[in-house]
């Protein structure tokens, strides 16, 4: 009996000690709840179109934020069968729950006695180490978070705050990042594969291993066929459902370049406030027509790249003989180099290249293994050759980039070396429509749209002809189209010459717009002085301390970016005005407080106007012409509208290809070169690099857009289908310049014939 009292007198020591522990200790220490019963939780910065498509998030966290009456109830019973089945019976700490626990365990069938209370306790103010003292002050802020919050409110802030892998918090969230589905849209089998994640996040998320998340899934199941959430017929669909799970968080549109701009604006405003706290940001982009601008560049890109030949294998693994080696080496070596969209990196494993049989099969970054045959090996034929050197040779070790068409053929092709850049505003008042800043935002993050300052070639002649008309130039002027140095006696050190090789004499200046005569362009720059045409640039948004004071700066050898051609060419479609192009409409934070809002006016204001109706009329009429009968006239061809207008441009020795034009309100510009600046290729020109992108951009823009017709100003007299200013008309008219000799110093502001 003595033993029995003995017994009792040191549980009775040993639970005083324990309860001055808790009371001393443990309870002085634990932090107050404020976390939870005012919770913040961390949003992230989200950016969207025009048209609400999601195009960017930004945080260390990817989440939103649910109301608990707003989450669909198979989500919250499917998570409670399997985390917390009597979660609204017992009080925070389930005792009931704990004790089956440890006869489970010691039968051998592990299992947890936590609640979700006490993980809202752990993960709002505990680590996760395994210790008595952090049991016991999870079971102590359980049991004070019952005492503060309802059983629906612990609910919501456990299914929001949860961690469910690839930096993805609460369920909603998890439903983007693993379905690209909102909650409600849910089926029960995907409810209970994300119900199965929060045990272990890394081990059971479905995007890194599906197989075990499979397996969670099939238990969270039976708690639900147990716990009577589902019948055993749904039991029986959910559970042979055929899951199809997004590797990583799925945007509605590619517009990568486009969000990191306003994430750029946003953050220089809010600072990390702004990756934390919710805000929507709400763009001008148009998502179809973002889209199209996207595959159009890409596609474009890929065709020159294509056509101008195989450089053979990226690199070279020396591949180990052994089969489990092997693997584990190519996983590794293909880590170096990421795949971009529809872009595939792999490993060539086998080559044969006998001509009745050549093929190549090759391991791919994603685990699969395919044969790569006939059409497919078109492009790297050279590197099948047993004379092609070592460096262009395909053997096993090779890196290569494959594609699949829709038809699941693959094809050997290769990561461009080239870029490009697409840009289309509202020409009235400025906002963006669609911006493609480069080829692949995950391999170069630089933008080309904006940061890009490249010569513009002949795309700068229509601003040179807009100050010559200022000057009495008119599109039926007469310029004598032959060698500068056929003209005069005077040695000139810079000889201009067409691009084609071809000089006609005299010809009228709309003509020799169409067909982007160099030598014209020249003429008509010293006819009207090079400090006239240089200083008249600046009104169209071009920066005067980047344009030279010579002739040469009528074929574009100044600087430029792609957004500024766009605004430029942007004052010949809207009528004369100056535009200042804009990005975000609507900022607001996760309330749905608007905190900013774009006020600008649908048609610029007068006090805008740069250059005189006239004039950007009659320039119009002549970049008309050029989609008609001239360099730009594969637009015309295969768009079909009469509406268009723009030019091409090319800089000396292909280094820049370029196309700016307009229909109605919209103007766009795209270009293609290297960005460290290099020939594209004696054979390529604006109209067969940068035009293709441009069309390919455009028809989705136009479609269903009727054509744009517009008025003729006053004051003005069209003679012979030119246009030209009334007061310059007849006698006073200019007929010709430069039919005879004239001086060649780049200063001269020559007389004109009359």
């Amino acid at each position: 009996m003595k033993y029995l009292y003995a017994l009792a007198a040191m549980l009775f020591v040993l639970l005083a000690a324990l309860l001055i522990y808790v009371f001393a200790v443990l309870m002085p220490g634990l932090p107050p709840l404020t976390a939870v019963t005012d919770y913040q939780p961390k949003i992230p910065l989200r950016i969207y179109t025009a048209d609400n498509t999601l195009i960017g998030e930004f945080g260390d966290e990817h989440r939103d934020f649910v109301a608990i009456k707003d989450i669909p109830e198979v989500m919250k019973r499917a998570v409670l069968a399997v985390e917390d089945a009597r979660f609204y019976e017992h009080g925070g700490i389930d005792y009931i729950g704990m004790a089956r626990a440890v006869v489970a365990t010691a039968t051998g069938d592990v299992q947890g006695g936590g609640t979700i209370t006490m993980q809202v306790a752990r993960n709002f103010f505990l680590t996760h180490e395994r210790s008595m003292s952090r049991k016991l002050r999870e079971m102590i802020l359980a049991h004070r978070i019952e005492q503060a919050l309802t059983k629906d409110q612990i609910l919501e802030l456990y299914m929001n705050q949860i961690y469910l892998g690839q930096r993805t918090h609460g369920f909603s969230s998890a439903a983007r990042t693993y379905f690209n589905k909102s909650l409600k849209e849910l089926s029960i089998a995907e409810a209970a594969m994300l119900a199965g994640i929060p045990k272990n996040p890394a081990r059971h998320n479905p995007a890194v291993n599906f197989e075990r998340a499979k397996n969670r899934q099939a238990v969270v199941l039976r708690s639900m066929l147990k716990h009577e959430v589902i019948t055993a017929a749904q039991f029986d669909i959910a559970i042979k459902e055929k899951l199809h799970v997004s590797k990583v968080p799925q945007f509605e549109s590619h517009a990568a370049f486009v969000a990191e701009m306003v994430r750029q604006q946003i953050y220089a405003q809010y600072k990390e406030d702004a990756y934390t706290t919710g805000i929507k940001v709400v763009t001008t982009i148009n998502k179809d027509e973002q889209e199209a601008a996207y595959e159009s560049l890409r596609r474009n890109v890929f065709n020159y790249d294509q056509r101008h030949g195989y450089r053979g294998p990226e690199a070279f693994l020396d591949l180990p003989t052994e089969e489990h080696l092997r693997d584990d080496a190519i996983d590794e070596f293909l880590a170096k180099y990421p795949s971009s969209e529809g872009l595939m990196s792999g490993v060539v494993t086998e080559v044969s290249t006998q001509i009745s049989a050549q093929i190549i099969k090759a391991d791919l970054a994603n685990g699969e293994s395919v044969e790569i045959t006939g059409e497919g090996l078109r492009l790297a034929l050279p590197a099948l050759q047993n004379k092609a050197n070592r460096d262009l040779k395909m053997r096993p070790g090779a890196l290569i980039r494959v594609m699949q068409d829709v038809k699941g053929r693959w094809s050997v092709t290769q990561t461009p070396e080239v870029d490009a850049a697409y840009v289309s505003l509202n020409a009235q008042d400025g906002s963006y429509r669609a911006l493609v800043g480069g080829f692949d935002f995950n391999r170069k993050k630089f933008n080309h749209v904006t940061s890009a300052w490249r010569q513009p070639g002949s795309s700068i002649k229509p601003f040179i002809y807009s100050a010559a008309l200022e000057k009495g130039i008119s599109p039926s002027t007469l310029i004598n189209d032959v060698p500068l140095s056929s003209t005069t006696e005077e040695e000139l050190k810079w000889d201009p010459r067409n691009d084609d090789g071809r000089y006609d004499g005299p010809v009228e200046l709309q003509r020799a717009l169409a067909q982007s005569k160099n030598v014209v362009a020249v003429r008509v720059l010293r006819a009207i002085g090079a400090s006239y045409g240089r200083e008249y640039l600046p009104r169209f948004g071009f920066e005067l301390s980047r344009q030279p004071l010579n002739l040469t700066l009528a074929l574009g050898t100044g600087a430029a970016t792609p957004l500024q051609m766009a605004a430029a060419y942007a004052v010949f479609a809207n009528g004369g005005y100056q535009i200042k192009p804009w990005l975000i409409k609507q900022v607001s934070d996760a309330k749905g407080t608007v905190l900013f809002q774009a006020n600008v006016a649908a048609l610029p204001d007068e006090t805008a106007r740069v250059i005189d109706a006239r004039n950007a009329f009659v320039v119009d009429s002549m970049l008309r012409e050029v989609v008609r009968s001239g360099t730009g006239a594969a637009a015309t061809q295969r768009l079909g509208r009469s509406d268009l207008a723009g030019k091409t441009g090319t800089t000396s020795d292909a280094m820049d290809g370029w196309f700016a034009g307009y229909a109605g309100p919209i103007v766009a510009v795209a270009w293609m070169g290297y960005d460290e600046p290099k020939s594209l290729g004696n054979r390529e020109f604006g109209a067969s690099l940068a035009l293709p992108i441009w069309i390919d951009s455009m028809r989705k823009a136009l479609a269903g857009k009727p054509e744009f017709a517009r008025a003729a100003p006053e004051n003005l007299v069209n003679l012979d289908g030119k246009w030209m200013y009334v007061e310059y008309e007849g006698e006073l008219g200019v007929k010709s310049i430069d039919l005879t000799e004239t001086p060649a110093h780049p200063e001269a502001s020559t007389p004109v014939e009359q």
